[in-house]
């Protein structure tokens, strides 16, 4: 790579530029080609616009539940009545449930399907995880129309179909009961993203239930029946619906979940009734049971039961909470419809001081911003339960780690993470409760743009709020070893670095997309377009893709390409720069130019050496050997230089003679190599003498012809000392050493990490030591 800087005149003021300089040798890639040959043809359900068509349809699932937890033995059972209503044109003959349950079935595909190895040194906990004995799948008792007539099912791993007894139409509905149980899953012992914690210090269980009911799987006009199996990564694909949910639990739990209580006056004092009422004026979070009652909770075990009645209207999913440790706070959230959203949290004692300080207020903050960028929040509540080491969402109901210790302190890794994941998890109730993509097939259509607008609330919270999701981090990630890559376009089941990936990789494609592409006016109402269009709707990847260039006006198939299918990195360097001024033709000018060249021409060891050591050469001992080519002035000009000049101007043009005036500027022509194959705007910085500094973009439809190498000239009045790519680091170029001219030294950063005792102490542990040392 030639990296020198050369200075060149330009031989008369008539010479014009060439920007590009085309590649030799290598085959045309066609990085810019359009996605209309990948992504499906467009039709009267979705158009090519990337919204809805005119005869758009998705079927609705409606429940009736009667939920019992027991928790002496931690079993829970149900039966359920499923209204299914046939809105599409086809007839149907049978039925898909997700038994996402059997994920937790002993010996069952998930089970089977992954990889196990024994360690040297294992413990009990690990070596369970090769060989687990717990069984957490459902147990299916009957499946039964509304005559108590059974109906023949067969249960598929993790899927169930149901044979109907005549086909549904469109237009028609079919209403059936299931009545099933299932063990409830340690989830600090065996994982999972619902189950219970267990306090051993009081004896105690805080239950986080979901996914504990056959659902529905969706029937779309893109993959008709979506029944690939739950392996464990790919989440939920589901149809949105109304919820009849009636819970019964120990009398002396608290239960919070998705939808609006419908009985208070049975399962609530009056005191907390009048609590619950307050809070939602309130600016402040109210507690509606307050630490003291969850406390007495705690040591009191109560023999009897109540039944929690919840109703959720047009949603996809239900979860709930259960536990006597709850405390509960929440607060309403003032909404442009007039009536406040209810944010909530519930949290054990455990919990504090973090929870009762931030959580609520991190929910309101959350739909504040996230409806900012997408649509006001529908639902009535929102809320945030605290359990250890998870983050899972559902309608209006999410479960969130971030402990502090047991001494109250906590680690400024444990407030950030607890403020983000609270984010993270109730943003979710955008995408996909709402915009309800499939999550089965692709993960980033959730996970990445909530991950997205999750860095964009954090930065709403606190200023330079600590992120992963950096130009940088996704850097890193993307140089790794391409064998262990794979395209954001990848089904979420087939994922290896799933974080990096799904939720990382696409957030920063769409911060790079805000900041650098399109600008954040023109994204916001993109994005918004999309948001909006697709509400309570079931989109795909080329609704988004699609939505995001018509709502824009922009081509952006090339960064949906480059960035979504494929697994290409970006990097651009600066190969060489070329100085190049003017010649002005004026004599006196040129004569000083080159005087001055020749003053500053670089001198070989030789020369310095011999001017110090020889102290008279021989034509200077002897003048007569000297003559015109050793005394004269070889730059000095004479009279005819002067006519000539003259006569030169005479001949040119008034837009000749403005450009000759212009001699005493500086044209740098610099030429960028596409050393990675992810084509990205040129990000230029012009950094002068003086300190000041001026920024080019350069759009990438520069590199369209398919040349790894461009060139671009820049004008300025000032000397240049450097130049430099992508100076803010918008691009998430892997390699920036070969982003700067002259070449600049990067500076070699080594860390030390030390394994950290469990038992050390945490700076706030410090300090409070410290503070009662003095």
């Amino acid at each position: 790579m030639n990296r020198s800087l050369s200075t060149c005149w330009m031989l008369g003021c008539l010479l014009s530029f060439s920007s590009v300089l085309y590649g030799q040798g290598a085959p045309f890639k066609d990085k810019f080609r359009q996605l209309e040959e990948i992504l499906p043809t467009p039709n009267a359900y979705r158009t090519g616009s990337g919204a809805p068509g005119h005869e758009y349809w998705q079927q609705q699932a409606d429940y009736k539940m009667q939920i019992e937890l027991d928790d002496k033995t931690q079993k829970l059972s149900g039966d359920e009545t499923i209204t299914y209503t046939n809105n599409s044109p086809d007839v149907l003959t049978y039925l898909w449930l997700q038994l996402d349950q059997n994920n937790m079935e002993k010996g069952g595909l998930a089970q089977k399907a992954e990889p196990t190895k024994l360690s040297d040194k294992m413990t009990a906990l690990q070596f369970k995880h090769v060989f687990p004995d717990y069984d957490g799948g459902f147990k299916v008792e009957t499946v039964r129309d509304m005559s108590d007539k059974a109906l023949p099912y067969k249960i598929v791993e993790t899927m169930m179909r149901v044979d109907l007894p005549k086909p549904l139409k469109k237009g028609e509905s079919f209403s059936f009961k299931i009545k099933w149980w299932f063990n409830v899953n340690d989830r600090m012992k065996v994982g999972g993203r619902a189950g219970y914690e267990y306090f051993a210090e009081d004896n105690n269980y805080l239950y986080t239930i979901a996914h504990f009911f056959p659902r529905m799987c969706v029937y779309s006009d893109v993959t008709g029946w979506q029944h690939k199996q739950f392996l464990g990564a790919g989440e939920f694909t589901l149809s949105f619906g109304n919820y009849e949910v009636a819970l019964t639990v120990p009398a002396d739990h608290i239960v919070g979940s998705t939808g609006v209580l419908q009985n208070p006056d049975a399962v609530l004092s009056a005191e907390q009734k009048a609590r619950l009422e307050k809070s939602q004026t309130a600016t402040e979070p109210v507690m509606i049971v307050t630490p003291a009652e969850a406390k007495a909770a705690e040591g009191k075990k109560a023999s009897s039961n109540k039944t929690w009645v919840f109703k959720a209207e047009n949603v996809r999913d239900f979860a709930f909470a259960s536990s006597r440790k709850f405390i509960w706070d929440a607060m309403g959230v003032p909404q442009s419809t007039g009536k406040p959203v209810m944010a909530m949290s519930y949290y054990p004692k455990e919990g504090n001081p973090l929870w009762e300080r931030i959580s609520t207020k991190a929910v309101a903050h959350t739909l504040k911003w996230y409806s900012h960028h997408t649509f006001d929040y529908p639902y009535p509540v929102a809320i945030s339960v605290h359990t250890d080491q998870i983050g899972m969402e559902y309608p209006m109901i999410c479960f969130n780690g971030g402990r502090p210790e047991k001494d109250g302190t906590y680690s400024e890794r444990t407030k950030y993470g607890m403020i983000g994941v609270i984010i993270h998890e109730v943003g979710h109730n955008y995408f996909p409760m709402i915009v309800n993509s499939d999550e089965r097939q692709w993960t980033w259509m959730d996970e990445g743009l909530n991950s997205f607008l999750e860095t964009l609330a954090e930065q709403q919270w606190e200023r330079d709020f600590p992120t992963r999701r950096t130009t940088s981090h996704v850097a890193e990630y993307m140089k790794g070893d391409p064998a262990r890559l794979e395209p954001i376009m990848t089904n979420s089941e087939s994922l290896r670095q799933f974080s990096n990936n799904a939720y990382n990789k696409t957030a920063v494609s769409l911060n790079i997309l805000r900041e650098t592409i399109l600008g954040r006016e023109l994204f916001d109402f993109a994005f918004k377009t999309y948001a909006q269009r697709w509400m309570f709707k079931h989109p795909m990847p080329a609704d988004f893709f699609r939505t995001m260039e018509d709502a824009s006006g922009v081509d952006l198939d090339w960064f949906f390409r480059g960035w979504y299918y494929t697994t290409d990195y970006v990097d651009i360097a600066i190969d060489k720069v070329r100085l190049l001024q003017l010649d002005s033709k004026n004599p006196v000018v040129e004569a000083q130019k080159r005087r001055e060249e020749a003053k500053n021409a670089p001198r070989s060891i030789m020369s310095i050496r011999n001017e110090q050591e020889i102290k008279q050469t021989q034509d200077e001992k002897d003048r007569s050997l000297r003559d015109y080519y050793t005394d004269d002035d070889l730059f000095a000009t004479t009279v005819l230089d002067k006519k000539d000049y003259d006569k030169y101007v005479s001949s040119l043009g008034a837009e000749e003679k403005a450009l000759l005036q212009t001699g005493a500027k500086n044209y740098y022509e610099v030429t960028f190599e596409l050393v990675g194959d992810l084509v990205m705007p040129i990000l230029v910085e012009l950094q002068a003498a003086d300190g000041t500094k001026e920024l080019h973009k350069i759009p990438a439809e520069i590199w369209r012809k398919g040349d790894k190498k461009v060139t671009k000239i820049f004008q300025s009045d000032k000397e240049i000392k450097q130049i430099v790519l992508d100076p803010y680091l918008e691009t998430a170029d892997t390699d920036v050493s070969n982003n700067y001219f002259p070449p600049k030294i990067q500076p070699s950063r080594f860390e030390l990490f030390k394994m950290r005792n469990m038992d050390a102490e945490n700076p706030m542990q410090k300090a409070q030591r410290a503070r009662k040392s003095e």
